[in-house]
Parts: structure tokens; C-alpha cells; sequence
């Protein structure tokens, strides 16, 4: 990717290196005016009501599904995941679009409360201008996640996707302009000196999915006004096997969760705590599991993980994996050769709590495992981190995981599963993983500001 400060953003296939395209860039004076815009469109676009903004809306998931073949392609040219996980990406934007909007309805609704002297009805109304900033791993469905109830509960948005999958995020903010009316969705191209001038612009909210880092410096610079923030930030997710654990089934779900993605996710399986009587069994399972995903170009059929998003990604990983092998952890599979900008699926065992990759996320193809001894020692792991968006306990008595999922200090916790809720379950992080939340009824309430206005009776 060329440096924003250029008049425009090259786009890179990072599998190869070629030009995927380029977008200009935004000057930053230019943004206020951007944001003035928004701001008048948003009063014909509130007023819409919900059935008719929620009926342009349903047209563009439509149009989504009409050309997911075309966009899926150009994600994977863009940021690099197998076609097929693309292709499922973009589809799942398609068709949760219904869904959402209609939990929106839901979500808005109109209340009514009574008792003998006062009849109160709460409103929920659109907060004003949303800006939304996205990250590059999911650059399809993150800013779904964060545009679709933005717009749906009547505001209007400024869309900054990553400075590294702009053509993605371009393409899927001109479906939605083709059924919406003109400036109610625009979008702001650049890196964090465009993020910033965002942020401080004269809007209303701010929704943000991205690093811990960024989300910190997000909520510093909207304190001043006091704008509402909503940050999904990163995750340092572990992984419990219990003695009694299904070990097939754990080692075909820590492998998957590591590495899909190249292990480009917020929610992926960074830590990994096994029982010691079942460690050696689990290990060579998960060292079986790790052999079958297979390194390369997304476009080609047999890819299962495909590169870091650039060579600054890969860099960081592999000292990563240098760093801990140097500190005494040993390489179980995988940390052979690496290809441009490919991490091999990598396994580590006998990885320690001081280590910098069990502590710091790592946001790539590797799976660490610490062997415990027993559930106490887990946990007590498990929670020695300043994260806490997901986690996972695999065991057979159910009694016991549901004791040991509610030790976990995360906001979302599966059991003999993914972290993935039932359909409308909020997708929520604790401690420094999140600020507010999104998705379910009271995660798109967030987009929206309560009024109470009540009467007397009689």
C-alpha cells in the first residue's frame, strides 16, 4: 500500500503483489464539509421513518447478493482469504440483511409505560451523524455490521474502511448509494490522519471495530464533546481442554479458529490451556489438524490460509514466533518456510504466561499451547490479560463447563463451540476488548438516543 500522505491509495493483492487498484485519497479539509452534508441529508432520511428507510435498505442486500460472485473476487485480490470464505462473507452480509432490519424495528419501536399518574412513551431516535471505521480482515462485513443499523435507525454515515482494503469498502458503500438518497452514506479514504480528523469532526458517534490501541485514542479524542462511542477492539482468546474433552473435536476447532483468516480475527484461539493427562494426545491431534491447511494464493481451490495483509503483519508475527522459540517454546508444526507475505500454520507448545506471544495478540497462524493442571490453573490464565472479548471451553460434563465458562472474564463464551451466539445474541466484549457493543436489540439501540416523553393521566 503507498503511503496516504500521496494524492491516492494503491491497492495491492498482498498473495502477489499486484495492483488491485486505487482510490484518492481525502484531504482532510475536505472532511468538515463531508460531515455537513451528512448532516443535512440525515433530516429527510430520518424522517423516512422506519418502513421506508429499512425498504430502501432491503433493496441494497438484494443488490449484495446479486453480485456476490464480483465482490468476492475482488476481496480476496484485495485482502487475500480463500475465495470460498469470501464468497461466504459477502453472502452473510446479504442475507442477514433482513434480519437486522427487522430486529432494528424491533429494537425502535416506540415503548409504553404507565402507572396511575403518568402515561410515558420512550422513543428511540436517531443519534444525528454516525461515522464508522472499519478494519481490513472482515472488510466487507465489519462495515455491514456497523453501517446497516447506523443507517437503519435513522442516521446518516461517513464511512472510513482501512487504508489497506479501500476498494472493498468503496465498493460496497456504491451498492448502498445506488438505493439511498444522495450523501446519506459517504465515504472518507485514508489512514489515521484521515480516522482522526474524523473522529474530531463535528458528528455524533462514532462506531470503531479495530486495535486496542486505536479504540483508546478514539475515546480520548470524543471525551471532549462527549460523543457516543462504540469500540469493538481486540481479543487475546484462550482455549480450555478439560481432561474429559472430545479431543477430535477440540483440535479440529483450534485449528480452524488459529489459523482461518491466517489468523487475521479479533475472536481467533490465541491461547490454548490443556489438561496434562490429554496433553501429549491433544497436541498430536491438533499437529495432525494443522497439516491439512494449506498455504497460498486465495484464488486457488486448495487454499485454506492465505497471506498476511502486508509485510508489516508478517514481520511482527514471525519475530513473534523467533521471540518465543528463543525464550524456550518449541515448534510442534509448522515455522518452516515463509513465503513473501505467508506465515505458515504454525503450533507451539510449552509456551509460558510471560511470553510475549502469550500476552500480546498476535493476530496470526499460530496456536500456542500451555499445558495446567487442573480447571483452577486454566482460568486463572485464561483471565491473566487485559482482553476479554471471546473464549472457549471444551469438556463432556456439562455441569463443569458451564462452572468454568462463568470464570471467564470475556464477553462472549462458547462451549464445545465458536464464541457465536443464537440469532440475535449481542456481539460484546469485556474489559479492554470493548466499549459499548453491537448487533441484538440493545446493540442497535446504541445507535440510537432514548427520549422519554410522558404525560399525566386523568
Amino acid at each position: 500500500m503507498s503511503s496516504p500522505t500521496l494524492e491516492t491509495l494503491e491497492s495491492r493483492n498482498p498473495a502477489t503483489g499486484e495492483v488491485v487498484g486505487q482510490v484518492p485519497v481525502t484531504r482532510v479539509g475536505d472532511i468538515a464539509g463531508i460531515v455537513a452534508r451528512a448532516r443535512a441529508a440525515q433530516v429527510g432520511w430520518a424522517a423516512l421513518g422506519t418502513d421506508g428507510r429499512a425498504a430502501a435498505l432491503g433493496k441494497a442486500g438484494a443488490a449484495l447478493a446479486g453480485r456476490a460472485d464480483q465482490l468476492a473476487h475482488l476481496l480476496t485480490r484485495e485482502m487475500g482469504k480463500p475465495l470460498a470464505d469470501a464468497l461466504a462473507e459477502v453472502r452473510s452480509c446479504a442475507d442477514d440483511t433482513p434480519t437486522v432490519l427487522a430486529e432494528v424495528a424491533e429494537a425502535i419501536a416506540p415503548e409504553v409505560l404507565e402507572d396511575e399518574r403518568v402515561r410515558s412513551t420512550i422513543y428511540r431516535d436517531p443519534y444525528g451523524v454516525c461515522a464508522a471505521i472499519t478494519p481490513w480482515n472482515f472488510p466487507m462485513s465489519m462495515p455491514h455490521w456497523l453501517v446497516l443499523p447506523a443507517l437503519a435507525t435513522g442516521n446518516t454515515v461517513v464511512l472510513k474502511p482501512s487504508e489497506e482494503t479501500p476498494l472493498i469498502g468503496q465498493a460496497y458503500a456504491d451498492i448502498l448509494a445506488e438505493v439511498l438518497p444522495a450523501d446519506v452514506l459517504q465515504v472518507v479514504h485514508g489512514d489515521e490522519v484521515q480516522g482522526s480528523a474524523l473522529v474530531a469532526a463535528d458528528i455524533d458517534l462514532i462506531a470503531f471495530t479495530g486495535s486496542r490501541a486505536a479504540g483508546k485514542h478514539i475515546l480520548t479524542a470524543a471525551a471532549g464533546r462527549l460523543k457516543r462511542v462504540i469500540l469493538e477492539l481486540g481479543g487475546k482468546d484462550p482455549l480450555i481442554v478439560l481432561d474429559d474433552a472430545d479431543l477430535d473435536r477440540a483440535a479440529r476447532f483450534a485449528a480452524r479458529n488459529s489459523f482461518r483468516n491466517a489468523g487475521q480475527v479479533c475472536v481467533a484461539t490465541e491461547r490454548i490451556y490443556v489438561a496434562s493427562e490429554v496433553a501429549d494426545a491433544f497436541v498430536g491431534k491438533l499437529v495432525a489438524e494443522t497439516a491439512k491447511f494449506a498455504t497460498g494464493d486465495g484464488l486457488e481451490a486448495t487454499t485454506r490460509v492465505g497471506p498476511m495483509i502486508n509485510a508489516a503483519q508478517r514481520d511482527r508475527v514471525l519475530g513473534l514466533i523467533d521471540r518465543a522459540v528463543a525464550d524456550g517454546a518449541v515448534v510442534a508444526a509448522g515455522g518452516g518456510e515463509h513465503r513473501g507475505n505467508f506465515v505458515e500454520p504454525t503450533v507451539l507448545v510449552g509456551v509460558r504466561p510471560d511470553m510475549a506471544i502469550a500476552r500480546e495478540e498476535t493476530f496470526g497462524p499460530v496456536a500456542c499451547v500451555s499445558v495446567v493442571e487442573g480447571e483452577d490453573e486454566a482460568v486463572a490464565l485464561a483471565n491473566d490479560t487485559p482482553f476479554g472479548l471471546g473464549a472457549v471451553v471444551f469438556g463432556a460434563d456439562a455441569e463443569r463447563t458451564d462452572r468454568v465458562a462463568r470464570r471467564l472474564q470475556a464477553g462472549m463464551i462458547g462451549i464445545n463451540q465458536s464464541v457465536g451466539g443464537a440469532r440475535g445474541a449481542p456481539w460484546v466484549g469485556a474489559r479492554e476488548s470493548g466499549y459499548g457493543y453491537h448487533s441484538s436489540r440493545d446493540g442497535h439501540r446504541q445507535f440510537t438516543q432514548t427520549r422519554v416523553v410522558s404525560r399525566a393521566r386523568g
